[in-house]
């Protein structure tokens, strides 16, 4: 770059503090968005360590973060806050289970996510794809698209999940959801400070509250399945009832039913409806992407849209995606617990340590990837050139993502049909904020001028 040159415009990014926050200043800053906690050493260093109340580690070197999630994975539990925020949703489910409880789940679930299985669900995808569309064409103009893309994910979660006599109301879930995550998603202080889990967090009852009419609706969408035929093909919540754990013969209870399926039904539509929507953004901030994009769609799809046969023909679609994550991981940190002493390179890890694993510094790694705040897609041409523990959006080792094979095709799916029938152009002014608050969401919405083409 010349000294005329302007700097090459980067698509949205988390400010970034010089240095460590102080304890009152961090506190302040994860009640707004947890990655605001990141320093920019954690962009420069495999691992940052620190004290506030309690030992930490900021952990973005690929073989420390192997042993944590893979070699070691037993001996670093999820941690007690992140238990704490997401169990009134999601119960004792595979999220959020430990030891024993969590493997035989696992066992059970595993078959359910079978190819055979997933083949037979994935008409719903297109069909969702193909309503979307309709939509977006009947208000041609500005469109926030993360409302959309929420809307087109639930709808496919919610279809493959339940039978349509059982199947739980769009709009009970979705506000639901959303309102639990702004109020009990945030980090509370008396969690920081290790208050003892009896004194309530007041925003957590409220979000207890705010859950409940979901809670009960599952309830019966199980209660009216369980002791009756499979459809057919058999939803989620078919295969869930059937499923055993191939071990013991172990079948779940309703109320285990209950717990997984909301996992599902919250996970699995706002994880895929928030990589949509931040690929949708860079596909806009970057025009010529687009259009190679558009081009690889429209020759495989021409007017009609993408099917499961369609998903390997659609390379340069699924390396948008794969990029989209890079940057915005809908999971863009974890935290567990060490419960031995270990070590990591070259620091000291005792029992009781809090393990960060911030995705979102990892995939933006100085060390780690060239241009690391840029968009290209080219990066992942070829995946197997990628350090595994690298890029880690569906985490890794034994709690890897179920779901991550369905994620992936009906996001190929959704935005394949969306850019072989639509311009997609930024507004100025109208760059979404990434923010996490459990996920990485994009603040004020996607708002993007979209037309047919």
């Amino acid at each position: 770059m010349t000294l005329d040159q302007p700097p090459e415009r980067k698509p949205v990014a988390v400010p970034v503090p010089e240095r460590p926050r102080r304890f009152l200043e961090a506190v302040r800053a994860m009640q707004g968005n947890a990655l605001a906690l990141l320093p920019k050493i954690a962009f420069t260093q495999a691992i940052v360590s620190g004290h506030v109340v309690r030992r930490f580690h900021m952990v973005m070197d690929p073989p420390s973060l192997k042993r944590i999630l893979k070699d070691a994975a037993a001996d670093y539990p999820k941690s007690e806050e992140a238990q704490a925020m997401l169990r009134p949703a999601l119960g004792n489910g595979l999220f959020l289970a430990e030891g024993a409880h969590w493997r035989w789940q696992r066992r059970a679930a595993m078959p359910v996510f079978a190819p055979r299985n997933l083949t037979a669900l994935t008409p719903v995808m297109t069909e969702a794809a193909e309503a979307s569309c309709r939509r977006i064409a009947a208000r041609p103009g500005r469109q926030d698209m993360y409302q959309e893309m929420l809307q087109t994910a639930f709808e496919v979660i919610a279809a493959v999940s339940m039978s349509e006599d059982t199947a739980i109301p769009r709009e009970v879930a979705h506000r639901a959801i959303d309102r639990y995550l702004e109020t009990a998603g945030k980090a509370s202080l008396l969690d920081i400070l290790k208050v003892p889990a009896f004194v309530p967090r007041p925003k957590r009852v409220v979000g207890k509250a705010i859950i409940a009419d979901l809670i009960r609706a599952t309830d019966k969408a199980v209660e009216a399945r369980m002791g009756r035929e499979p459809a057919d093909p058999p939803p989620l919540l078919d295969l869930l009832i059937g499923a055993s754990d191939p071990e013991t013969g172990r079948t779940m209870t309703a109320e285990e039913l209950r717990d997984n399926l909301l996992t599902f039904l919250v996970a699995g539509h706002e994880t895929t409806a928030l990589t949509l929507s931040w690929a949708l953004y860079l596909v806009a901030f970057d025009p010529a992407v687009q259009e190679r994009a558009r081009t690889e769609a429209r020759e495989v799809l021409g007017d009609r849209p993408a099917g499961a046969e369609d998903v390997a023909n659609l390379p340069y679609i699924r390396q948008i995606l794969l990029e989209t994550m890079r940057l915005y991981p809908p999971v863009a940190i974890l935290s567990r617990t060490a419960m031995k002493p270990d070590q990591l390179r070259d620091r000291e890890v005792r029992a009781g340590d809090v393990m960060l694993l911030p995705f979102y510094a990892l995939h933006r790694s100085e060390v780690l990837w060239d241009d690391p705040n840029g968009f290209d897609p080219d990066r992942f041409a070829d995946p197997k050139a990628i350090d595994r523990y690298a890029f880690l959006p569906f985490g890794a080792g034994p709690r890897v993502c179920l779901g991550m094979d369905f994620a992936m095709q009906e996001a190929v799916i959704v935005l394949a049909t969306m850019l072989a029938r639509f311009r997609f152009t930024a507004i100025p002014g109208r760059d979404p904020e990434p923010v996490m608050i459990l996920s990485l969401r994009p603040k004020g919405g996607v708002w993007l001028d979209v037309e047919p083409v």
